[in-house]
């Protein structure tokens, strides 16, 4: 919806394709096979990855669901008058085949301009390394056709598609509208903690992520563990479920926290992208009224994609402790932010300055304001403009 926004600031009106949307319905097009969760696209990914060998059946059922899907697309092109296309990640990750495969080949048939803006390439992920159907990865994920632009979020992302596909990209960032600081907090979020069994005298540590293994949650609960050893009273809370990658981790999760003494909440189930109440009555609220809530921030992952959740925490402005991984090596820590730094493993220094900032307002404050400053300068929406108007004209000649 960012990119949405800056279309729309630029008079260029947005038509969405998904299988899941909550967009205006006159602008929308639903078609729930293009959903990765749909039941015959699981059926499809299960056969896939982690074989070497896939059955007839399911390549019967690729061919088959891909040209449906192409139908629905071109009826979306049709309907809408579209003049180009942008492919959120479709054409990178492979948790629907038929998809990146459909929108492929419509692209090579009638040419119509794509920008497609890769997040999580397949290669990235050991999950996909195994898998029965290479011939599709290399066609469509990402594809290699003249009309499209891609789009990166990270400098490696860029110099790996170049490497292995030859392709080159525009890197775009992640982004955050940092010229509108958070709106003060409602009366609807004020009793979040209450909410969450949270004491007066305890505080939130907030772990703003899913549950999957390459976010490093030990190092969150260690250093929770570190902290109540030092006489602090702390909670950590999970923002999201598991996701698409299994609970096996959760599992993990679930015992080291047990293991370390540590109160770990996983709230998931109240908090979602709208306001509402569960089944049985409790209040749902958005990530955006636990932010201000939140103590600490942790951000112990062992690979990201780029790191929404970075930004998150250094709009609402709170300190954040970050695992010292790739992108934000490269791209994000030259940039002069002020965090609490894990280099693989939660050390004692880590401690002692998580304390220190705990305990010293002066200082928080200093740090988030300092790292907000840089983040508008870098990560705003003002920046994605900028990038979008060097490509937007190209399609619109």
């Amino acid at each position: 919806m960012k990119w949405a926004n800056v279309f729309k600031k630029k008079k260029i009106t947005s038509f969405f394709f998904a299988g899941e949307l909550d967009t205006p319905k006159e602008k929308s097009y639903l078609v729930k096979k293009a959903h990765f969760a749909h039941p015959e696209i699981k059926d499809i990914y299960r056969h896939c990855f982690g074989i070497r060998v896939r059955g007839r059946y399911i390549t019967d059922k690729i061919y088959t669901i891909t040209q449906e899907l192409k139908d629905h697309i071109y009826k979306f092109i049709e309907t809408f008058d579209i003049d180009f296309i942008v492919a959120e990640n479709c054409l990178t990750i492979p948790l629907n085949i038929p998809l990146g495969i459909a929108l492929t080949e419509i692209i090579a048939e009638v040419g119509i301009p794509l920008i497609s803006h890769h997040h999580d390439f397949f290669w990235e992920r050991q999950t996909f390394l195994i898998n029965a159907v290479w011939e599709y990865l290399n066609m469509a994920f990402p594809p290699h056709i003249p009309n499209i632009k891609h789009v990166v979020i990270n400098s490696s992302g860029s110099n790996q598609l170049s490497l292995r596909t030859g392709i080159s990209a525009t890197v775009i960032p992640n982004v955050m509208d940092f010229k509108n600081p958070p709106a003060p907090l409602d009366s609807y979020a004020s009793d979040v903690k209450e909410a969450l069994g949270i004491q007066k005298d305890e505080l939130l540590i907030l772990q703003p992520t899913r549950v999957v293994k390459r976010k490093g949650i030990e190092h969150a609960i260690e250093l929770v563990h570190r902290l109540m050893l030092k006489g602090l009273k702390a909670k950590l809370v999970i923002s999201h479920a598991s996701g698409d990658e299994g609970f096996a981790y959760e599992k993990r999760i679930i015992e080291y926290s047990k293991l370390m003494g540590v109160n770990t909440l996983f709230v998931s189930d109240i908090i979602n992208d709208k306001r509402g109440l569960t089944k049985s009555g409790k209040k749902i609220y958005t990530l955006d009224d636990i932010y201000p809530h939140a103590d600490l921030v942790t951000y112990p992952s062992t690979f990201e994609g780029f790191g929404n959740a970075f930004l998150e925490a250094v709009y609402f402005r709170k300190p954040i402790v970050v695992n010292i991984y790739s992108i934000y090596a490269t791209d994000i820590k030259p940039k002069g932010f002020s965090v609490i730094e894990l280099d693989g493993y939660v050390s004692e220094e880590a401690v002692i300055k998580t304390i220190e900032v705990l305990n010293n307002s002066d200082l928080r404050e200093k740090m988030v304001n300092k790292n907000y400053k840089i983040a508008n300068a870098y990560y705003s929406y003002e920046i994605l403009e900028s990038k979008l108007n060097n490509l937007i004209p190209v399609f619109l000649k």
